[in-house]
């Protein structure tokens, strides 16, 4: 979801070294706190001093908790991304290939289920002031599908296709982290709307 003009706020300069360094360490703190007691357990407090950077640092890099969550779901996500490319998908067509990377993305996320309830958790009470976060959550999963489908330069038809995938993957996501549906239920729903990808494939289109 883009951010209004209104609401963004302006692209900050690139970080150090030292501070990139700080950053990571106030991602992996976030990630092991949410790991071990959810949402509820991630207090700013508690970050900064696990992290070992003042409130005040804290709240410069990330001004709330849902923008630190937020913030720790993309780097979750690049983290998988590595590994994917590391090992690709083995499907024989776009539709499997990104089927598998979603499902493998998926068991990741079902291992630690409190920190993944903590992240999406954020992602939906996330309001316009996070999308620059937001933006950086969807940018890495359109990454990561696009990575198993093989393409580098999408049509827009197909990123709407990679949107729609997206969508119904996180809606799968709460369905499961709500008790609402099971593995089997997200992987049908995961592998059904990945079948829209051959509407957009040239390669599979009917003579």
């Amino acid at each position: 979801m883009p951010a209004e003009a209104s609401t963004s706020r302006p692209a900050a300069p690139p970080l150090t070294e030292r501070q990139e360094a700080r950053r990571r360490r106030i991602l992996h703190a976030s990630a092991r706190l949410a790991g071990r007691g959810g949402f509820d357990a991630v207090q700013m407090r508690e970050v900064a001093e696990s992290s070992q950077v003042a409130l005040g640092t804290l709240y410069r890099y990330f001004p709330s908790k849902v923008h630190l969550l937020v913030a720790t779901m993309q780097d979750q996500l690049e983290r998988m991304h590595g590994t994917l490319r590391k090992k690709p998908p083995a499907g024989a067509t776009a539709a499997e290939r990104v089927a598998e990377t979603l499902m493998r993305a998926f068991r990741a996320l079902q291992r630690e289920p409190h920190l993944a309830d903590a992240m999406v958790r954020a992602l939906t009470f996330a309001d316009r002031s996070v999308s620059p976060e937001v933006d950086q959550v969807s940018r890495q999963t359109t990454a990561i599908i696009l990575d198993a489908m093989g393409l580098a330069d999408p049509t827009p038809e197909q990123l709407s296709v990679v949107r729609v995938i997206e969508h119904t993957w996180h809606s799968a996501l709460i369905t499961w982290l709500s008790g609402r549906a099971s593995i089997a239920q997200v992987k049908i729903d995961i592998e059904t709307v990945c079948r829209l990808i051959d509407l957009t494939d040239p390669a599979a289109a009917r003579p």
